[in-house]
């Protein structure tokens, strides 16, 4: 008996193998249940926006259809009375930009430093950061509303200044992104090899660390991205201007025209969206190597 036959493991009579998928897992569903799955959810998600353009094409109480209001609106553009849209979703996109500089740059260092330094403070960290999500907006709003009319005095009551309560509300899903990809990266080992080889901090955060949780982060951006360019409850009530409250405002006066925006504006967050994914996605395609000697 050979040593391959002497280590091969027995097989039961009357047993099969286990179902592996592709890629050694097992238990994987097959093509058609993720099919079934994916086609589930997508047509979920597409009932509402054929409905809303259904109800943009209506003619009115006399039945039928036409894109006319389509037609007027691109027409007419964004420079009349639907002017402040366009001011509305330039804030709203500032005030994601805002959020998400805020978050990483405080949320990513401040983790890192808990991994490497103080493992004990993991779950005091980990109730802060998910502590605002189980405070409804307009409870946050009551206890913020002081710190904003002190803030209007000191450096006025621009929209901008929504950044800082935008960052309270997307910590939790920032944190659970960015932890989640931390969990799988030993940070410890790689920032005590990069510090062995004679890195400076600063080396070991942007060049060694950031890139290997930069899966993690494009998550947060995503969740951060998402959530501000539909927040409505806090612009609302501590009166600032951004795309939900403006859309809100033209719904008053013209039903019709406010969904059309509506659509227009979650194409645009579609796109946006879809654009961070690319750059981060050719951000972290390998490279070819190079083959020896130049040969193809």
């Amino acid at each position: 008996m050979t040593a391959a036959q002497e280590t091969r493991s027995p097989v039961v009579r009357g047993t099969r193998p286990g179902p592996v998928a592709q890629g050694g897992v097992a238990h994987a569903p097959s093509r058609a249940a993720r099919a079934a799955i994916l086609g589930a959810i997508g047509l979920l998600f597409l009932l509402p926006i054929v409905a809303m353009v259904e109800f943009t094409l209506r003619k009115g109480l006399g039945g039928g259809y036409d894109a006319s209001r389509w037609v007027a609106l691109a027409q007419d553009g964004l420079t009349g009375q639907y002017r402040q849209v366009l001011v509305a979703l330039g804030n709203s996109v500032a005030l994601a930009v805002g959020a998400v500089l805020i978050v990483l740059l405080l949320l990513v260092p401040t983790l890192l430093l808990v991994h490497i330094r103080f493992p004990r403070l993991r779950r005091v960290m980990e109730f802060i950061c998910i502590l605002p999500i189980s405070i409804p907006a307009i409870v946050l709003v009551v206890g913020l509303a002081p710190v904003y009319s002190l803030l209007s005095r000191l450096v006025g009551s621009g929209v901008w200044t929504l950044a800082f309560a935008y960052g309270i509300t997307v910590l939790p899903y920032a944190y659970r992104a960015i932890q989640a990809n931390l969990d799988g990266v030993d940070v410890r080992t790689l920032s005590e090899a990069a510090r062995t080889l004679g890195a400076g901090w600063g080396s070991v955060l942007f060049r060694v660390l950031v890139p290997n949780l930069r899966r993690g982060i494009l998550a947060a951006a995503f969740i951060a991205v998402a959530v501000v360019l539909g927040e409505f409850t806090i612009a609302s009530l501590l009166s600032r201007v951004n795309l939900q409250t403006a859309l809100v405002v033209v719904s008053k006066s013209d039903p019709y025209t406010a969904v059309i925006l509506s659509l227009l504006a979650l194409t645009f967050a579609f796109l946006l969206l879809l654009l961070i994914g690319r750059l981060g996605a050719e951000r972290t395609r390998p490279r070819r190597r190079r083959p020896i000697g130049g040969q193809p």
